[in-house]
């Protein structure tokens, strides 16, 4: 119990935040910490479970009374296995022993009867490289339950409503006693809602929801990576009894470049060039993402000798700036040289020395200490 936070904390209100602060704090702190928008980060995964044990507790009002009154020290905590009593729910039943000592077992359950959020839906989106340097606007389609028209989400015929359903009296639960302890279970006739419909909506079956074709159009921003995440907000599934739509999640794929590797906001490029150039420098043209720009290649460059062209990179995803160019400079070797070719480079090679290659120098002279 040392090491774990005040649940308020944890969700960044304060002790006397309402219940809509509770959940508009949950959500935004959900996204921001989702493990699909940091993959394999574990302590974004932490980071998640500790939210949803937070919310878990202050969204339900007798956990969070009992919370406000104990703390994690809750005096009842070892009549449901021990441990946190907040932690990942109650087994046994436990909520509902509470709700038979402090409502006389009367009340309906606010898990099962109050306003549930919608499923979120996810969406894999694939854009070339060139779309999520620059930035674009991408549609597609997406198959997803909303709520039936004919019935506006009632389930029943129209010209009828759901009745309270006979099984559980409309509580949603069905419980069990025996001695002192209370074991409940979902109502198995209505699912939890406590309502029954004996004429369904011919268009959804009675289920309220019927499944659609739908396209979203999205605007995807310059300097996206591959596996990051868009989130449209309240673009998945509708929410039940009168609960909020959920969330669509774009995982953007970028398809790999044949010419330029992506690094952080810098650009990659291995750029050949004759024996010539690099002995005696020259311009060439490279090739960026806006076009090719001329660039001078310095007399005696290396191979493996990287340069870097400022601005020519990615846009930075959340600024105005942008990352570099960088060249890597292969130096190729020509093949099937003709007779006057390869005299002319042994003329060449004739003429040279020490002076001109300081690298064959130096291992000359480490090789004859190695022997000496």
């Amino acid at each position: 119990m040392a090491n774990k936070r005040d649940y308020y904390e944890v969700l960044g209100v304060g002790k006397n935040a309402t219940d809509d602060e509770i959940k508009k704090a949950y959500r935004k702190k959900a996204k921001e910490c989702h493990p699909d928008l940091h993959p394999d980060d574990k302590e974004a995964v932490e980071r998640f479970k500790e939210l949803n044990e937070a919310n878990e507790v202050l969204s339900d009002p007798q956990k969070r009374a009992r919370y406000d009154q104990y703390g994690f020290e809750d005096p009842m905590a070892g009549m449901g296995g021990g441990g946190n009593p907040f932690a990942g729910g109650f087994d046994f039943g436990m909520g509902d022993i509470f709700d038979q000592l402090f409502n006389g077992g009367m009340g309906r359950s606010s898990r099962s009867q109050g306003p549930v959020q919608g499923n979120d839906l996810r969406y894999e989106l694939r854009i070339t490289f060139e779309e999520a340097a620059k930035g674009c606007e991408k549609s597609f389609e997406i198959f997803r339950n909303e709520l039936c028209e004919t019935c506006k989400g009632s389930g029943a015929k129209p010209g009828t409503s759901p009745v309270t359903c006979t099984t559980c009296k409309g509580t949603g639960q069905i419980r069990q006693s025996g001695g002192w302890m209370t074991t409940v279970r979902t109502c198995p006739t209505c699912g939890g809602s406590g309502k029954m419909i004996k004429e369904k909506c011919s268009s959804c079956g009675g289920t309220g929801r019927v499944r659609k074709k739908r396209t979203v159009t999205v605007k995807v921003p310059a300097g996206i990576d591959h596996g990051q995440t868009i989130i449209m907000n309240a673009q998945g599934e509708p929410g039940m009894r009168g609960g909020p739509n959920g969330d669509l999640y774009i995982v953007v794929n970028v398809k790999p470049h044949n010419l330029f590797k992506r690094d952080g906001y810098n650009l990659l490029l291995d750029f050949p060039i004759s024996f010539a150039t690099a002995a005696l420098g020259g311009d060439v043209q490279v090739p960026t993402l806006n076009g090719p720009v001329k660039y001078r290649i310095p007399e005696g460059t290396q191979p493996g000798t990287e340069f870097r062209i400022k601005g020519a990179g990615i846009q930075q995803l959340r600024g105005s700036g942008k990352g570099d160019l960088i060249l890597r400079v292969k130096v190729e070797i020509p093949r099937r040289l003709t007779n006057k070719q390869k005299d002319l480079l042994r003329e060449f090679d004739a003429t040279t020395g020490d002076r001109e290659y300081e690298n064959r120098k130096s291992f000359m002279d480490r090789v004859k200490e190695l022997f000496q």
